[in-house]
């Protein structure tokens, strides 16, 4: 790979690294917090951060951690389900854990950060969103 490769803009790497991304925070959210909630805890014992109800507070983070987790890993609707996972970790960073130390809440700040760099960046070349889309209608953006 020469020096002007590496240095373009959008190369194999940017791809490769929105896969690693992907997988890292999409995984991550998936298997660490969503499947844990989904499979040990109920709607009735969930917090309420934003005064919805217990019942809506737990499914829209099931649903953000782990449906659109395992979505992100994949690539499939990437941008999109980056929205309600950054509104997720946005809700523990700024809300469930506001007067707690950083220290403490670090790792919502980390995924939050992690999310917004992957609706800027795009789900690259090796996602279903490459597949699905960009190849029948031409590149949804120059990011992908």
């Amino acid at each position: 790979m020469s020096l002007a490769n590496i240095l373009r803009p959008h190369t194999t790497m940017t791809d490769c690294a929105a896969l690693a991304l992907r997988l890292v925070f999409g995984g991550t959210m998936a298997l660490s917090h969503g499947y844990g909630k989904l499979t040990g805890m109920t709607a009735a014992k969930f917090p309420d951060p934003l005064g919805i109800g217990n019942a809506a507070s737990y499914y829209g983070a099931v649903g953000a951690e782990f449906f659109c987790g395992i979505l992100l890993a994949i690539g499939l609707f990437s941008r999109v389900v980056c929205v309600p996972l950054a509104f997720t970790m946005g809700v523990a960073f700024f809300v469930v854990h506001k007067a707690d130390k950083f220290q403490t809440k670090e790792l919502a700040f980390v995924y939050l950060a992690g999310y917004v760099i992957l609706m800027l960046l795009g789900p690259g070349k090796y996602s279903l969103d490459h597949v699905l889309f960009c190849k029948k209608h031409g590149a949804l953006s120059k990011g992908h």
